[in-house]
């Protein structure tokens, strides 16, 4: 490697990271210029965190809160949305997300598909501790049953039955870390980031107009031709529109 190559790596890896105290004290200066309402200060502060590989929960929900204080009410339900998807269950972005669907523009009518069991399932659980739970009970069953090959056979029971006890939690969370990674890979939704996006009957600008969507509105991703998708809305109404008008969770 030359040594112009390996200055340029240099810097290209210390623009991409953060040590433990800059991020600490960027998000601490972000935290401050929200609480002086200077907003925009604040969504910068959080996007270079985010940038940087320095997300999580807090920045996502800080950002959108950020947003929301702005009225962009697109990008602070999909910062809010990101942070419920990674883990977030604070009352607060609870909250904040009840206020910014309540202040879109859209009011779907007509029933509401219904989710099937699993999607739901995984919906309703945080992929972080699946995963998490599934790990260390995995790990701590295979540790216990190799302890138990070396233990005489009188100090073996406790160890089986912790063992055993390890692998039959870890077979349930196993299943339900599956159904997150299936979920991941074929269940997509997004958010309506347009003040206002027209939905079409074919992927094509010229195409009959079918409904429109406004800011904020979550939808779920069907289909992707390059410039257009298609969207399907929470009560089963499908149409075509611009991909740049939508951005995924």
């Amino acid at each position: 490697m030359s040594a112009f190559t390996g200055i340029l790596v240099a810097t290209l890896l210390g623009q991409s990271y953060y040590t433990p105290e800059e991020a600490q004290a960027l998000f601490t200066q972000a935290n401050e210029a929200y609480t002086h309402e200077d907003y925009k200060a604040a969504q910068e502060g959080y996007e270079k965190l985010l940038s940087h590989g320095q997300g999580g929960p807090d920045v996502l929900y800080n950002l959108g809160t950020t947003y929301l204080a702005q009225g962009d009410l697109g990008h602070a339900v999909l910062s809010l949305e990101r942070a419920w998807k990674e883990g977030g269950r604070a009352p607060d972005l609870e909250a904040n997300l009840a206020l910014a669907r309540a202040q879109q523009k859209d009011k779907v009518e007509g029933a509401a598909v219904e989710e099937d069991f699993v999607t739901r399932l995984v919906r309703a659980t945080p992929g972080v501790a699946v995963a998490g739970v599934f790990l260390a009970s995995w790990a701590a069953g295979f540790l216990l049953l190799l302890l138990f090959r070396f233990l005489k056979p009188g100090h073996r029971t406790w160890v089986g039955v912790l063992a055993a006890f390890s692998l039959i939690v870890a077979l349930p969370t196993g299943a339900l870390l599956a159904a997150h990674v299936w979920v991941e890979r074929t269940v997509h939704e997004a958010v309506v980031l347009s003040k206002t996006m027209v939905a079409r009957e074919f992927p094509k600008g010229d195409a009959k107009a079918l409904f429109e969507v406004h800011a904020g509105l979550k939808v779920r991703l069907l289909e992707d031709t390059g410039r257009y998708v298609r969207i399907r809305l929470p009560n089963g109404l499908e149409g075509w529109t611009e991909r740049e008008g939508v951005a995924e969770i």
